[in-house]
Formats: C-alpha cells, sequence, structure tokens
C-alpha cells in the first residue's frame, strides 16, 4: 500500500460502491479525505474522514463544497459521482438528460476547475481524477445520454490536463467497465424493462462477456486511483486509463 499521508483528497459520490473503496484504500494509505455524497451520513466512520452532504446537481453545493475543501487544503480530487439512466432514443427524456449532464459533466468540471484554482493560488501541484467509463468510448442505443456524459468526462481531461500541466497539477481519468455494484443492480432491471430480459439476465451476460471472466469489484479501482494519486505516475498526464477487465483495448 502507498504512503499517501501527505494527501488531502476528495471523493464525490463517497457513499456508493466505488466510492466507499476509494474512501476505504486512500485511509488505509494514511491520508486525509473529504467525501461527499446525497445521502445525510457517511457509509464510513473514521476520525479521518470528514463527510458533507451534498447534491452535486445544484451549483450552490458546489460552491459550498469549494470553499470547504479549500480550508482543508485538498490536494487530490477524485470526481467518482455519477447517475445513470435510460430508454429508447425517441422517448428520452430531457429531465433525465439534464440531471445526467448537471452531476456526470457540470459538477465533475466545476469541481476540477475550482480545486485547480485553489492550488494555483497557493502555489501548489496536485492530482485530479476523474471518472469515466467504457460507455465514454462508444455510443449505445438505450444509453446515449450516460455515453455522452462520459465521453465529455474524457474529452475534458484532456483539456484540463493541458490547461493545468504548467501549474503542476496532473489529470488523469479511469474509464470502468462493468462493475458490481448497487447502481449495477437498477442498471439490470432497466434492461430487463427495456430489453425484454428476465431481471439479472443483462448482469450475467455481461460479466461473462469480459475477457478476464468477470464483473468488476469496487476493490478493482482502487489500485488505478492510488497510483494516478502518487508521486510514481508524477510523468503521466491527460490519460484515460480502462480498468475493465479487457473490454476496451487501446
Amino acid at each position: 500500500m502507498k504512503d499517501l499521508s501527505d494527501t488531502r483528497v476528495l471523493v464525490t459520490g463517497c457513499n456508493g460502491g466505488i466510492g466507499r473503496a476509494i474512501c476505504a484504500a486512500f485511509l488505509d494509505s494514511g491520508a486525509r479525505v473529504f467525501g461527499v455524497d446525497i445521502q445525510s451520513q457517511s457509509a464510513i466512520e473514521d476520525e479521518r474522514l470528514d463527510y458533507r452532504q451534498a447534491d452535486l446537481s445544484q451549483i450552490p453545493a458546489l460552491e459550498d463544497v469549494l470553499q470547504w475543501v479549500d480550508a482543508g487544503r485538498v490536494n487530490v480530487l477524485v470526481n467518482n459521482a455519477a447517475v445513470f439512466d435510460m430508454g429508447p432514443l425517441v422517448d428520452t427524456d430531457l429531465d433525465s438528460m439534464q440531471r445526467q449532464f448537471d452531476i456526470n459533466v457540470r459538477a465533475t468540471f466545476r469541481l476540477m476547475q475550482g480545486v485547480a484554482s485553489q492550488l494555483i493560488a497557493r502555489q501548489e501541484p496536485g492530482r485530479v481524477i476523474n471518472f469515466s467509463s467504457q460507455a465514454g468510448r462508444r455510443g449505445e442505443a438505450l444509453v446515449a445520454h450516460y455515453c455522452a456524459t462520459k465521453a465529455a468526462v474524457i474529452s475534458y481531461t484532456q483539456s484540463a490536463a493541458l490547461a493545468l500541466a504548467p501549474h503542476g497539477i496532473n489529470v488523469n481519468a479511469i474509464a470502468p467497465g462493468v462493475v458490481d455494484t448497487p447502481m449495477w443492480d437498477s442498471v439490470d432491471a432497466l434492461f430487463a424493462k427495456y430489453e425484454g430480459r428476465p431481471l439479472g439476465e443483462k448482469k450475467r451476460l455481461v460479466g461473462e462477456a469480459v475477457p478476464l471472466g468477470r464483473m468488476g469489484d469496487p476493490d478493482d479501482m482502487v489500485g488505478a486511483v492510488l497510483f494516478f494519486a502518487s508521486a510514481a505516475s508524477h510523468y503521466i498526464t491527460g490519460q484515460t486509463l480502462n480498468v475493465d477487465g479487457g473490454c476496451v483495448l487501446s
């Protein structure tokens, strides 16, 4: 396990499957963690984890979070929070589209922008780790909005990496494949609805299609996050790393 005792990290979506695993790994590495999620309480109790409830679809909430982490002198940002919905393109719900863009794209950008501005003002280096998805690598008929938001995350990661490199701020992204989390249970139910499948069948099929033979586990994301947060990745920026069991080859 890497020693990240000098790290002060903001993790959004910290109560979800991947977010919780990330927080636990940072705590095990000695970091101070600032966690944000929409629930009223943190899923992890630790004296080195400070928790803030926030709806990241709301601009005032984003500004409140930025003020909070500025006081904590955060030097690593993990933009993990995301929402998902799906449906036929011709019947798309614009409210659903807006919420996905508000959280998956606007919140990711604003927190990246805000934390970077704080680091620049303090003349400190830092790391930004954005969560994209294999869905950001290609379009899917039933998942147009989610795919578009995750493609935007990849593009913003590249642009921010170029803009922030002179300030010693590295910006990278992680693109998970299918990960066995509570969120995927709801995804499976949506596929059952729109593809006429029995519950659980889509989840089983996507797991079998992974070259490594199974769905990902939240802990499978941890190594890449800690790598990008550590000095070991000091010469890497603007990259999106597939952590998907071999589903997307690059």
